[in-house]
């Protein structure tokens, strides 16, 4: 059922996030370390905040996801999105309003997600050979 959820809400994300973005030119790949329409943040910084908010207890130390948190890395939702849930979340996960995690704090865990690199393709792991 948590499944479920958290699945439909980043189809949702996906969804608002195209829908808002206004036809431009031709866009170009944003990098892994500065999604568009991200606020400028600090990763080492937001990896120390993904500590001391506690967001590992529930998502894992490298954001993997866990029993009970979804896994955040290594393709963080638009930031928007992101905002809008770690805000005002419709599941288990507290709300974090800006007098809890400021608005630079989670832009800097936004900058630490973002910062983590994909996992390494399963062909590439000799045990799994």
């Amino acid at each position: 059922m948590r499944i479920s959820i958290v699945v439909l809400f980043l189809a949702a994300a996906s969804a608002l996030a195209a829908q808002t973005q206004a036809p431009t030119t031709p866009a170009t790949p944003a990098t892994p370390t500065t999604p568009p329409s991200a606020p400028k943040g600090d990763a080492a910084k937001g990896k120390t905040m993904f500590g001391d908010y506690g967001c590992y207890q529930c998502h894992g130390y490298a954001a993997q996801g866990g029993g009970a948190g979804a896994r955040l890395a290594s393709r963080p939702i638009p930031f928007a999105a992101f905002s809008t849930y770690v805000r005002k979340p419709t599941g288990e996960m507290p709300p974090y309003t800006a007098k809890v995690v400021s608005d630079q704090d989670l832009a800097d865990i936004y900058a630490f997600l973002a910062s983590i690199p994909p996992p390494p393709p399963i062909d590439s792991i000799p045990l799994l050979k």
